[in-house]
């Protein structure tokens, strides 16, 4: 039990580092919080809410990935290298599309509602 308790620790620790040290990471929490927020005012249902709250997940455990493979590769190539390079730039890569995937579901549920508001 007390493994389980400390690597909860672990992973906390790594969040707190991902947000003070990750603008991206950061950025995507301040959309994290408008889409919560624009949820409660909108009155989304919860079928809509699970869908935002996937896109959240995805969002940011990309950026996460991302980030856990960028500073890995600069750890283990910390002078310019052409596939280290092409690896931060996949993994970069898959934040985008899934953070297009969010613009995209975020649209389909929020716009019909803001345009019923005005």
């Amino acid at each position: 039990m007390k493994k389980l308790i400390r690597s909860f620790g672990y992973a906390f620790k790594g969040l707190a580092f991902a947000t003070a040290t990750q603008l991206n990471f950061r950025i995507h929490l301040g959309a994290t919080i408008v889409a919560v927020i624009t949820g409660f005012a909108l009155h989304i249902s919860a079928g809509e809410w699970q869908w935002v709250m996937l896109c959240i997940s995805l969002v940011l455990t990309a950026e996460l990935f991302n980030s856990a493979i960028e500073t890995l590769t600069d750890l283990v190539s910390p002078d310019f290298n052409e596939k280290a390079g092409k690896v931060k730039d996949m993994s970069a890569g898959a934040v985008v599309i899934a953070a297009v995937f969010a613009v995209i579901t975020g649209l389909i549920i929020f716009l019909p509602k803001l345009l019923l508001l005005f």
